[in-house]
């Protein structure tokens, strides 16, 4: 758990000390093959055995380097190994990069161009810049880029990142997707769901502590009250509802020297500030785990 803990803010280091070598998370590679097995195949089985089975494929492979790796050099390599995947896998866009051009864009056209980086899925409507969606969009894409890879790194190591990183791309981006076929798509969108249940309750838990918490308890309940699907579905609609909640209540206590919670620009500011508490969460408990284990 020491060697998580350290690969994690080795990967948070580099991301802000050599913001260039995000260029380097090019996963074009994937769409190649994709592309490749399409045209080479004259049946529709083969493209969705690929969409389906990649995930795992590639799981498995990185399973095998690591421990191979992990075996030579006291586990030097399989460390620095480990290291490379989750720098590959974070973002891929910096995600406080994206909301810093909002917040400093010099005009309203140049904001509102700034703010569809956050969108999730691009191909999709056009995000307004309005306080709700922003922060709902916002708080999605930290899932994606950081709490999603972070929780599956720590569960399963290199491995669940990339596979993390490999199912998000296929069911969500539409460079990968759009060479999926519809029903594989469909289970990828599932499995995706799947993925990010557990790391998104987790940033809700978390979201209460570093915030208002009765607020965002409160939302919690009345959003699954009222949907009436209980807390064990696939619905991750409440994350945004519950970041609502906690930026609202920590804007009109004054958090940021600003009360007004229809202004996008407050909210974003916010949003960022709780984000960074988040992490800064996780860190926390990745360093008890770690400590504990060390005791033991």
């Amino acid at each position: 758990m020491a060697q998580t803990l350290l690969a994690v803010l080795l990967v948070l280091a580099a991301g802000y000390a050599l913001p260039d070598f995000a260029r380097w998370r090019d996963f074009s590679w994937l769409r190649v093959w994709l592309a490749q097995w399409t045209r080479a195949s004259g049946d529709a089985a083969r493209p969705r055995f690929a969409a389906a089975w990649l995930p795992l494929l590639l799981f498995g492979l990185c399973e095998l380097i690591q421990f191979v790796l992990g075996q030579v050099l006291f586990g030097l390599p399989g460390f620095a190994f480990a290291v490379v995947v989750l720098f590959y896998c974070w973002g891929p866009r910096d995600l406080d990069a994206d909301i810093d051009a909002v917040l400093k864009a010099p005009d309203s056209d140049r904001r509102l161009a700034a703010v569809q980086a956050l969108r999730a899925d691009q191909a999709g409507a056009p995000l307004p810049f309005d306080a709700a969606p922003l922060v709902e969009a916002t708080f999605t894409a930290a899932l994606s880029r950081w709490f999603g890879v972070l929780f599956w790194f720590v569960v399963l190591g290199p491995a669940g990142a990339l596979g993390y990183r490999v199912v998000q791309l296929l069911a969500r981006h539409p460079a990968f997707s759009d060479g999926v076929e519809a029903t594989q798509r469909e289970l990828l969108e599932r499995t995706a769901r799947i993925l990010d249940w557990a790391p998104a309750h987790l940033v809700a838990l978390t979201l209460a502590l570093v915030s208002d918490f009765d607020a965002v308890v409160k939302t919690w309940r009345d959003y699954h009250t009222a949907h009436g699907k209980g807390y064990f579905t696939l619905d991750l609609g409440f994350l945004g509802a519950l970041a609502k909640a906690g930026i609202d209540a920590d804007v009109e206590a004054g958090d940021g020297y600003a009360s007004d919670v229809s202004n996008p620009l407050v909210e974003l500011a916010d949003a960022q500030r709780l984000l960074r508490r988040i992490l800064i969460g996780w860190l926390a408990l990745i360093a008890l785990a770690a400590l504990i284990v060390l005791t033991h």
